[in-house]
């Protein structure tokens, strides 16, 4: 999600960088939806709602190629773009600890904002406070960091699944029925105050002694595999590394398709969740992102993707902006849709919005350097008021 650090031409800039974050944003938003809408993400019960056929294949489409896909790869293009970062302050001989320290703070407050405000899902207070981890891993060979990505992985995941298995017949999908009720209560019908206190309590549960070491071991993991590949440079300079990108491709590739798809085959059992998520969600960030590497380079491919990277070089004011919508859309104060909308009319909610968002982020670069949120958070980074408007020279694709 790291904006770049200058006001880079087009032409010099990596825009199959952009495009996966462009992506990132779209798959974050198809699966943030259903869970903006109703309490059955958070609280379980969704099987008893939503019980038409066309409702359950939605469903299963979305937890196979969505669901804790895109989470972590806003998290690789995290780590990925705060390596970017340091290298390019290393290279102005800047000292780049303390910006990047500022870096993490600013995201901290944008993250209180949005957890606390619009809605509890947030994930930039995680990136925010997980993100300090980094400064531990700025001078360790790239094979450490792959090293310490995978025992993270694996540290909690694998131990907590055996005993997952080992329960299996006592383990149940029977979803909590009273939080759920006064979420529709609180979101669907109640005031600002009432949406603002159930919105903690909704992240009070999410962010508890038990799930945050399990979010922190797979964030971290994340952002040190971003990282590894900023420093073995594949997304740099693809073509040097077209062997390497094509290799880790059909093995994340069979990994994603093993661990996401797999489990519908045996009944998509609740004590393999762990493993789908973790393991085969990490694959797949990595699948996607080096699948957008390769399509960039024909000419098909990158004219069929070419519209994410406007999204992507806004990826923190659309993230931001999607949840604000949303706020309109489901809570009482607004529309007040909590609770009513399919699985289906979900997806085209999120496909309207984005084709809006890719649209309104081209209008907006072609006047302006940076998102109004990236800028801020720019300048504020830096201490500096930053150039936003671009040149008439500049104002061209």
């Amino acid at each position: 999600m790291e904006p770049q650090a200058s006001p880079l031409q087009d032409k010099e800039r990596l825009s199959w960088i952009d495009a996966a974050r462009g992506l990132a944003i779209l798959g974050i938003f198809m699966v943030n939806v259903p869970a903006f809408n109703a309490p059955y993400f958070l609280y379980g019960g969704e099987e008893f709602v939503w019980t038409s056929t066309t409702s359950r294949a939605v469903q299963t489409f979305i937890d196979i190629f969505f669901q804790a896909s895109f989470y972590t790869l806003f998290s690789l293009m995290f780590g990925f773009g705060i390596f970017m970062m340091k290298e390019r302050l290393e290279l102005k001989n800047m000292n780049y600890r303390p910006i990047i320290f500022r870096r993490l703070l600013i995201l901290i407050g944008f993250g209180a904002v949005h957890a606390f405000l619009i809605w509890h899902g947030d994930i930039l207070l995680s990136y925010g406070v997980f993100g300090f981890i980094l400064f531990a891993f700025f001078n360790v060979k790239p094979a450490t960091l792959l090293i310490s990505a995978f025992s993270m992985l694996g540290v909690l995941v694998i131990p907590l699944t055996l005993g997952l298995y080992a329960l299996r017949d006592s383990l149940g999908a029977l979803g909590n029925s009273q939080p759920a009720e006064e979420a529709i209560r609180n979101y669907g019908e109640g005031n600002l105050m009432d949406i603002w206190q159930q919105n903690l309590t909704d992240w009070t549960y999410s962010n508890n002694a038990g799930t945050i070491p399990l979010l922190a071991l797979s964030l971290i993991p994340m952002f040190l595999i971003g990282a590894y590949i900023a420093k073995r440079r594949w997304l740099h300079e693809p073509e040097v590394h077209l062997t390497s990108i094509k290799k880790w491709w059909v093995v994340t590739g069979g990994l994603f398709i093993l661990f996401k798809a797999g489990p519908y085959v045996i009944g998509n059992p609740e004590w393999f969740q762990l493993l789908q998520d973790n393991i085969g969600g990490s694959a797949s960030a990595v699948f996607y992102v080096l699948s957008i590497t390769l399509a960039f380079r024909t000419s098909f491919g990158r004219k069929i993707i070419y519209p994410l990277t406007f999204v992507g070089r806004m990826s923190l004011s659309n993230y931001i902006l999607q949840s604000v919508i949303s706020f309109f859309l489901f809570y009482s104060v607004g529309l007040g849709w909590y609770g009513e909308v399919t699985p289906l009319l979900s997806v085209l909610i999120v496909l309207i919005i984005f084709s809006m968002q890719v649209a309104g982020s081209k209008a907006w670069l072609r006047k302006y350097r940076y998102g109004p949120l990236e800028w801020l958070w720019r300048t504020l980074t830096y201490r500096k008021k930053q150039p936003l408007k671009r040149s008439t020279r500049q104002a061209s694709y």
